[in-house]
C-alpha cells in the first residue's frame, strides 16, 4: 500500500463523519482508477461488525472499507446499545456498492422467565443475556436511539463504578485511570455511543503501555503481579515491541482474565427482554438470540472456557419461542460442527429463522468467515440476503417485513418466505 492510500485509509477513522465519507470516496476512486487493486467478491456476508460507536478499531466508514477489502457481498452493523453508526454504515456501503444492513445489540434481562439464575451467553454475569435486534427499518433509526439512551446513561453509571475498582487493584503499581480523561476520549459518546467494559480495559491498556513499555518487562507484570493466564500466542504477540496491534492484544488478555476482579453486575442498565421484543415488534426488526454455546477454545482469545447454554438448549429455545423471538444467529468459526448442527435442528425445529454474525471488535479478526463457505451454512447466506431484502421493504412500509402477521398469513412457509425476500434483498 503505498503512502497515499495508507493515510487515506487511516483517515477513515477521522472524527468527522463528512470527512470520512469523503475519504472513503477518494479511496474509491482509486479503486476505479486502477490504482487500487479491485477486491474480488465472492458471496462472503457478516452480519455483526462492531464500530468505533460501541468498541471497534473502526469507524462505520472504515468498517465497510475494511468489508469492501475483504471481498464481502454484504456487511451489517451490530454495536452494543446504541445505532448512532448506521447511517454512516449505510451511506458508506452506498458508496463502494456492497448491501448493507443495521441493528444493535444489548443485554436483557431474562429475570422473569424460567432462565432465571442460569449462565446463558453472558460470561460476566446469570440472567443476562445479549440479543441481537436485526434488519432494523430505516425509519426506526431514531426511536431505537430514543429506547437506548436511558440505559446508556446508567451503564456509565456502572462503568465509573468499575473504573474505582480497577484502581482500587492497580494502586499498588502507582497505575490509575479517569474516567472523563481517559475513558470518554476514546469513545464515541458524545455522539451517542457507549462505552462499554472493552473502553475500560483499552483504557488501561494504555496506561500500562506508559507504565511498563511493550515487550518482557509488561508481560512479567501480567503474569507475576497480576497473575493473569497469558496464552502462549499471545505472550508472543506482547514480546514484540513493534506489534502494531499490542494494545488490543493486551485488551484481549485482561478481558479473559481480569474482568471477574472489578466487574459489578448490571442491573438498571439491561431493559427487560419482554420490552425488547416489544420494541422489536413495534419497529418491525427482527429479534435474535445470539447463540454462544460453550466455550473450550476462544476464537477471539478475550474467552476463558466456559459453559454456557449446551447443558438446557432445548429449554432456551421454548423460552425463546414463547417471548416473541424470530431468530436465533450464530458464528460458525466459533463453535463445533456437532453444536452447530444442533442449533441448526432446534432452529428448524422451532420455526426460527437463521442469521450468521462474525463478532468483529479488533484488529486481527478477519472480515471473513471461511467455515460460511462450507454448503453446510449455504443457508446463512440465503438469509442475510432476505434479511437485506427484509430491511428495504420494511422501511418502506414495516407491515410488510418478514415476520409481520400481514406476511406470515400470506406466506405461512419460513422457507418461501425466505426465497421471496432474498429476491428482493438481491435485486
Amino acid at each position: 500500500m503505498d503512502v497515499e492510500t495508507a493515510q487515506l485509509v487511516e483517515r477513515l477513522n477521522h472524527g468527522d463523519i463528512d470527512t470520512r465519507l469523503k475519504t472513503l470516496k477518494l479511496l474509491m476512486d482509486k479503486v476505479n482508477a486502477g490504482e487500487i487493486e479491485r477486491p474480488v467478491q465472492g458471496n462472503d456476508v457478516n452480519n455483526h461488525i462492531h464500530t468505533t460507536y460501541s468498541f471497534s478499531p473502526y469507524s462505520p466508514a472504515k468498517a465497510i472499507w475494511m468489508a469492501y477489502m475483504a471481498g464481502l457481498k454484504t456487511a451489517g452493523i451490530m454495536d452494543h446499545d446504541t445505532i448512532s453508526g448506521a447511517r454512516e454504515f449505510i451511506e458508506a456501503g452506498k458508496i463502494v456498492g456492497i448491501a448493507t444492513t443495521i441493528g444493535v445489540e444489548c443485554r436483557a434481562d431474562f429475570s422473569d422467565t424460567p432462565l432465571k439464575g442460569r449462565r446463558i451467553n453472558n460470561p460476566d454475569q446469570k440472567t443476562i443475556a445479549y440479543v441481537a435486534i436485526h434488519g432494523i427499518p430505516h425509519t426506526q433509526i431514531d426511536k431505537v436511539s430514543s429506547f437506548f439512551v436511558k440505559y446508556v446513561e446508567e451503564r456509565n453509571k456502572r462503568n465509573r463504578l468499575m473504573v474505582e475498582r480497577i484502581n482500587g487493584i492497580m494502586a499498588p503499581y502507582g497505575i490509575q485511570i479517569i474516567f472523563d480523561n481517559d475513558v470518554v476520549p476514546i469513545s464515541r459518546s458524545h455522539e451517542g455511543g457507549s462505552i462499554t467494559e472493552r473502553h475500560l480495559l483499552y483504557a488501561l491498556s494504555l496506561k500500562l503501555i506508559e507504565k511498563f513499555g511493550k515487550g518482557s518487562k509488561l508481560l512479567n507484570f501480567l503474569k507475576d503481579e497480576l497473575g493473569l493466564d497469558v496464552k502462549p500466542r499471545i505472550a508472543g504477540y506482547l514480546s514484540d515491541a513493534e506489534n502494531p496491534y499490542y494494545a488490543y492484544d493486551l485488551l484481549g488478555v485482561l478481558k479473559s482474565d481480569m474482568v471477574s476482579r472489578f466487574y459489578i453486575d448490571a442491573t438498571s442498565e439491561c431493559p427487560d427482554i419482554k420490552e425488547v421484543v416489544k420494541l422489536s415488534n413495534e419497529i418491525g426488526a427482527i429479534l435474535a438470540y445470539a447463540y454462544l454455546g460453550d466455550v473450550e477454545d476462544s476464537v477471539t482469545g478475550d474467552k476463558k472456557k466456559q459453559k454456557f447454554e449446551d447443558d438446557y438448549l432445548d429449554l432456551l429455545f421454548e423460552v425463546i419461542g414463547e417471548l416473541g423471538f424470530h431468530a436465533v444467529t450464530y458464528m460458525p468459526s466459533r463453535n463445533s460442527m456437532e453444536q452447530l448442527k444442533r442449533v441448526k435442528e432446534l432452529c428448524e425445529k422451532h420455526g426460527f429463522f437463521q442469521i450468521s454474525g462474525e463478532d468483529i471488535n479488533s484488529p486481527r479478526q478477519s472480515f471473513v468467515c471461511s467455515r460460511l463457505r462450507d454448503p453446510e451454512f449455504a443457508n446463512l447466506v440465503d438469509s442475510t440476503w432476505a434479511l437485506i431484502g427484509h430491511e428495504k421493504i420494511a422501511t418502506q412500509d414495516i407491515e410488510k417485513g418478514l415476520f409481520t402477521p400481514n406476511t406470515v398469513s400470506k406466506y405461512p412457509d419460513l422457507k418461501k418466505r425466505i426465497e421471496i425476500f432474498k429476491k428482493i434483498g438481491q435485486g
